[in-house]
């Protein structure tokens, strides 16, 4: 299967304290990892969230720190079939030490399928809506036959 690229998606619950408020050791630790002098940037929403985004030629990182929950939630996407988030995920995990993990693995672009990529599409009527419809049927006969 021909790819684009790869996504990788974690949850890291019950964090370490002591790591979720220094910014600038999350910066650090996600620069030597990435490499290639990735672009960060970092936004304090508020005293208990902030974001980290970086961008490289590799591909992109965001990372969301929420301090109150003890919350990581990060986004790892990499421009090439090739390349793998699984090696930055680890540095992130060490960094962070969560308790829980929850992670999520995408292949993005998939321009291998011979066939059209159709989308699905699900038509639901609801239960009420038939009776309300079969209802209709048999008071239009009924009347029908009144008049007959």
């Amino acid at each position: 299967m021909k790819i684009l690229a790869r996504q990788l998606t974690l949850d890291l619950y019950n964090c370490d304290t002591s790591r979720l408020s220094n910014v600038d050791a999350i910066k650090d630790t996600l620069k030597g990892v990435v490499g290639n002098e990735p672009r960060l940037f970092s936004e304090v929403i508020d005293a208990e969230h902030c974001s980290i985004i970086g961008a490289s030629d590799k591909g992109h990182i965001a990372l969301h720190v929420y301090k109150e929950f003890r919350y990581v939630a990060v986004d790892i996407f990499t421009c090439s079939d090739s390349e793998e988030p699984e090696e930055l995920s680890k540095a992130i995990r060490k960094f962070f030490r969560p308790e829980k993990i929850k992670s999520t693995f995408l292949k993005r672009g998939d321009f291998g399928l011979e066939r059209e990529i159709k989308p699905k599409i699900k038509v639901r009527v609801a239960p009420l809506r038939k009776v309300k419809n079969a209802g209709a049927k048999v008071v239009k006969k009924l009347v029908r036959r009144g008049k007959e």
